[in-house]
């Protein structure tokens, strides 16, 4: 007799949020959920890794990524990098927060399977004991057969004011109970004060909102048709008139602009008798600010964490980060500050002041600094891009393009370029003509020219371009044909 197949989770993976709190690494441009704060992998390929394949008695789907559409090709690009397959990448035309988002992925699933099982998580959480989030979602999954919703919440460690709270009808269960067995909800409580923060740590009755969500798709649609019905038609009129592009499904936009902008906790869970609370023990931090990177970062006799070309000298309690290979980074005499240095932004503040860095990124918004939402690394699905100097009337950049990557033909009005090639093989087109540019080689772009850029080879190709003329920027360009269909 052969054995029951393992129930199978679909992993719902929410990827369009912008992380200002780790301003300047995190920005609208690039958030922090694709770049890499503790290792080699980002936070969102580590959060795909952590929901898939088969372990013990727990089956992952591919996952399905909802991301908007700026970040497309970063999503399979980094999905790709560590071995895994999307499901379907659900692009929003605009964020509507988490409630619209689940909801579309519970719409499309239903499709396909009315008893499709979903995990709805953040792409920038880290919880490093994968196994201990492993059996926490195996005890989620005894809730689901009585159509209850799960979410999972962290035992705290300290009196936290960054982070919302859950309340339980009963106290924490010690270490000689399950420490994963579902416990009934109270309530949802807002991020508190320092004092009630505090007094909850103290009363042993609350759990840290992880933001980790578990229920059949079929049983989160009732939550809604209950508790947020309003939502349900645009959001389905959104989905069943999406489109296909490039393997990716476009929400349609006519209907998602009619959309609310709400999460999933006000719209639903809040409200939801049918909720329990796995307690989850896996290490998790939401990396939601610069002091919480600090707290899982690898630390000295003194408490100093440091990344990248950077020293400390006679510091206490500090992280010092260099994101930038060029760049030295050295503190002396620091104590309780976190110093962030990029090629184009340096942050230092005290650790007390980790919440308010999003108000750097306002003040920043407010005097039109581009730096407030764009990354100095540009990422394009054929590679990136980033300015090593701009100035008026030229601009350099270095330009790295994947194998097999295809810039599109296209022509400045305002430009000249000149393009050497610094590694691997560049397949250039000029005014029809096409020929190899190897390294060491050159090759003039004169203005007006329709030129392409390719890489034929199995290596990066990079190459510095130098730009000249009365405008360098960015939006002068005319496509005229694009393989990503972006003309």
């Amino acid at each position: 007799m052969l054995s029951p197949l393992p129930p199978r989770i679909t992993p719902v993976i929410l990827a369009g949020g912008s992380g200002t709190r780790l301003w300047p690494l995190s920005r609208g441009s690039y958030p922090k959920q694709f770049s890499s704060l503790t290792g080699d992998e980002s936070l969102f390929q580590t959060a795909a890794r952590r929901m898939s394949g088969t372990l013990g008695n727990i089956a992952f789907a591919d996952p399905i990524v909802v991301t908007n559409s700026d970040f497309r090709f970063i999503v399979t690009e980094q999905l790709a990098a560590v071995g895994l397959n999307p499901g379907p990448v659900l692009l929003e035309p605009e964020g509507r927060n988490t409630a619209p988002a689940a909801l579309s992925a519970a719409l499309f699933l239903l499709e396909e399977d009315p008893q499709a099982i979903m995990l709805i998580a953040p792409a920038d959480h880290q919880i490093p004991d994968q196994a201990g989030f492993h059996t926490a979602v195996a005890r989620g999954l005894w809730a689901l057969e009585n159509g209850d919703l799960v979410t999972f919440g962290i035992r705290p460690d300290r009196a936290e004011t960054g982070y919302g709270y859950l309340e339980l009808a009963t106290s924490v269960p010690d270490a000689s109970s399950d420490p994963h067995a579902p416990l009934r909800l109270n309530g949802f409580v807002e991020k508190p004060d320092q004092a009630e923060a505090l007094r909850m740590l103290q009363s042993g009755r609350y759990l840290w909102n992880a933001g980790l969500f578990m229920c059949r798709a079929a049983d989160l649609l009732a939550a809604f048709k209950t508790h947020a019905a309003h939502l349900i038609a645009p959001v389905a009129q959104a989905v069943r008139e999406a489109t296909h592009d490039l393997g990716f499904l476009r929400l349609d936009p006519a209907h998602w602009n009619e959309v609310e902008d709400i999460s999933l906790d006000y719209a639903v869970m809040e409200k939801a008798d049918t909720l329990c609370v796995v307690p989850l023990h896996a290490g998790w931090s939401d990396l939601g600010d610069w002091a919480s990177v600090w707290r899982i970062s690898p630390q000295d006799a003194d408490g100093v964490a440091t990344y990248g070309p950077a020293t400390a000298i006679d510091c206490h309690n500090s992280l010092l980060r260099s994101d930038c290979p060029g760049v030295e980074l050295v503190g002396i005499g620091l104590h309780n500050i976190f110093a962030v240095a990029l090629p184009d932004a340096v942050l230092v503040a005290d650790m007390r002041s980790a919440q308010q860095v999003k108000q750097a990124v306002l003040a920043l918004q407010s005097k039109g600094a581009l730096q407030a939402m764009t990354a100095p690394k540009h990422h394009r699905p054929w590679g990136w891009y980033e300015s090593l100097s701009l100035a008026d009337r030229f601009q350099v950049k270095r330009i790295h393009v994947h194998p097999g990557g295809t810039l599109s033909l296209q022509s400045h009005m305002h430009r000249s370029e000149h393009w050497v090639v610094v590694a691997g093989t560049a397949r250039v087109t000029c005014d029809g003509q096409v020929q190899l540019v190897t390294e060491n080689q050159s090759i003039y772009i004169p203005l007006g020219a329709k030129h392409r850029l390719e890489n034929p080879g199995k290596m990066p190709m990079i190459l510095i371009e130098v730009q000249t003329g009365p405008y360098v920027g960015e939006d002068d360009i005319i496509r005229y044909e694009d393989i990503y269909d972006r003309v």
